[in-house]
């Protein structure tokens, strides 16, 4: 296991980088602790895979450095890094059995026979193949062989850190959840430092201890899934976390007052002077749905019965607006406007959180 240290990091495919948009990776400082789960979430060509390969030592930044435990392991090989590495498409060697494929690892290190016996039973008890230990793996399920993957991934005690590329892609749904929950159980028992990417905000947010949410090559916040729900700190992870994710509604912020257009709000908290685009951010579980006198008017669209809640769809001053409401909720036809939690609005300037002062 190794704390992860980022310093000055950042990669451009490109030589000489001239602003940030030329980066995939913009320079970023994070410490990662030894033994924690994170996981990368972002969208297709965010730069999660180039942080990735970066860490493992599949690329070599353009400018900064990787340490893992304070030593320096930025131009060293994959090899040299001692970590464990399961793709998103199963690897596995099909002339050989389950047990054959776990064991390999172990065996390739000249580790004690009766370690291996005893460190692979452990595992194939985990992800739960103990059945099969002793099939070959030419005969077996896309599901099976990625749980082949992630088993031989952790095979190993020692390692610095486990890295999963987007594991779960090709999984049947079931089975996703199945394995999400086995990984997560696997953390805690085994305690090694691993890092998973996915553009799956339910996998991130079941796995991982802190996730770190990134776009446009920018890690933009790295946190708790309940710090990501409750302060997003940019615009962009209140849209990416939740589903539907937060409403953003253009503001202008005096102090306490926020006006939206026209109507004015008593704000939980007092800002300096704002300068630049000032939006106040909102998510669809701090909105309730009421009557007239107790809220700002809205126009709405249609109603949704979604498992254990409804989704209003709506709209104000043109713009679209969702509210969560509980499914036992009778919706009257006088119910057309909207009332914030004032306690849950966030104030963004130019997209970013900003902090205000209790009032």
């Amino acid at each position: 296991m190794a704390k992860i240290t980022l310093s000055n990091l950042g990669h451009s495919y490109g030589k000489n980088p001239k602003t940030l948009e030329d980066y995939a990776l913009q320079p970023l400082n994070h410490e990662w602790d030894d033994g924690a789960a994170y996981a990368l979430l972002g969208p297709s060509g965010c730069g999660k895979s180039t942080l990735l390969n970066i860490i493992s030592g599949i690329v070599t930044p353009s400018e900064g450095s990787i340490l893992f435990d304070d030593i320096d392991v930025t131009f060293a090989d994959t090899t040299n890094r001692n970590i464990a590495q399961v793709f998103q498409f199963p690897v596995v060697y099909d002339t050989m059995t389950v047990r054959q494929n776990l064991e390999f690892p172990l065996k390739n290190r000249g580790a004690d026979p009766q370690y291996i016996q005893q460190r692979v039973g452990s595992i194939a008890r985990s992800i739960q193949v103990e059945d099969i230990l002793d099939k070959k793996a030419s005969g077996l399920t896309a599901d099976a062989k990625q749980k082949i993957s992630l088993g031989r991934g952790m095979v190993r005690e020692d390692v610095n850190a486990i890295l999963f590329d987007e594991p779960l892609t090709v999984i049947d749904p079931h089975m996703k959840w199945e394995l999400r929950t086995q990984l997560k159980a696997l953390h805690k028992e085994l305690k090694h430092t691993m890092i998973f990417v996915t553009h799956d905000q339910t996998e991130a947010l079941t796995f991982a201890d802190k996730v770190v949410v990134m776009n446009h090559g920018c890690v933009l916040q790295i946190g708790s899934p309940e710090e990501l729900f409750e302060k997003p700190a940019h615009t962009f992870v209140g849209y990416f976390i939740g589903s539907p994710g937060m409403n953003v509604f253009e503001a202008k912020v005096e102090k306490n007052i926020a006006n939206l257009l026209g109507h004015e709000i008593k704000l939980s908290s007092t800002y300096k002077k704002l300068s630049g685009k000032v939006e106040l951010g909102v998510r669809p579980e701090f909105i309730k749905l009421c009557e007239e006198e107790e809220g700002i008017k809205i126009d709405i669209l249609r109603v949704e019965d979604v498992a254990h809640h409804k989704i209003v769809r709506a709209k104000y001053n043109g713009k679209k607006v969702n509210i969560i409401v509980p499914e036992d909720t009778k919706i009257t036809p006088s119910m057309t406007y909207m009332k914030f939690d004032i306690d849950r609005v966030n104030v963004y300037v130019d997209e970013w959180l900003v902090e205000g002062e209790l009032s």
